[in-house]
């Protein structure tokens, strides 16, 4: 039988999405639950892999058992013996042939950014604080310079292991909350650090220290030595995967997540 998952998780004190020695991972901590819930070692395979620091209002997962639990107890199950900062919102028998990595249509992630002059007590390690006052408007005609089939090398981490650079940008949008700005960015798949990355072209040019034609230039380089910095991890959620229709897998509500 095979499972798929919800997941929902604060990052902060995790080092990852995936398992690493030694170290406190989401992956490693639901792989310990779920080992104890079905009483067998079980593997996950998530829909993306999010870096330290970073959240999710849905991963989606799967894993395979011959355990047969219905719904609601594989989510009481596990949420009892998960940390706090990590929940399963659902659960729900799939076909055999559902991965959540390679029958996932498109990824979508939210960066967030609290735009004020002081910091917050109540967001520290949930969003970036930017002091300095940004314009919403140019970092979105910035975001429509990116959106569609490129080649996304400068926004590219050294360490990514991805075959190719070439990506297609479905969508950037870029909303101001008040205080808050929201970068809502979707996609098939992303590079490493990729969000991040165009999150940290955009804000020089939203502070106006950098024209919003910088944004095409630095795509077009295809060097990731002429982007901007890489965007603390803190403001980054990984908000939801579609799937085909036929899955028929539970969704989540996508709040504007800013208070």
């Amino acid at each position: 039988m095979r499972i798929a998952l919800g997941v929902e998780y604060n990052g902060t004190h995790h080092a990852g999405w995936q398992i690493q020695p030694s170290q406190r991972t989401v992956q490693g901590c639901l792989e310990d639950a779920l080992s104890r819930v079905a009483n067998h070692s079980v593997k996950t395979v998530a829909a993306g892999r999010t870096d330290s620091g970073v959240h999710a209002l849905q991963q989606v997962v799967h894993f395979d058992t011959d355990v047969e639990r219905d719904e609601r107890n594989w989510i009481l199950g596990l949420n009892t013996n998960l940390p706090a900062d990590i929940n399963v919102t659902w659960a729900k028998p799939v076909d055999e042939d559902f991965s959540a990595r390679f029958s996932a249509l498109n990824r979508s992630y939210r960066y967030l950014i609290l735009n004020r002059v002081s910091r917050s007590a109540l967001q520290d390690k949930r969003m970036w604080w930017f002091f300095r006052p940004l314009d919403e408007q140019r970092m979105q005609a910035a975001a429509d310079l990116l959106v569609g089939h490129h080649d996304f090398s400068a926004f590219r981490a050294k360490e990514c292991q991805a075959k190719s650079p070439m990506k297609t940008m479905e969508k950037i949008q870029v909303t101001r909350y008040g205080q808050y700005i929201a970068v809502d960015v979707k996609a098939q798949s992303f590079l490493h650090h990729m969000v991040r990355n165009i999150v940290g072209v955009l804000v020089p040019i939203g502070e106006g220290k950098e024209p919003v034609s910088w944004a095409k230039s630095v795509l077009e380089s295809r060097a990731r030595a002429q982007g901007g910095i890489t965007s603390p991890p803190d403001g980054l959620y990984f908000m939801n995967v579609e799937y085909p229709a036929k899955y028929a897998l539970p969704t989540v509500s996508a709040l504007p997540m800013v208070w």
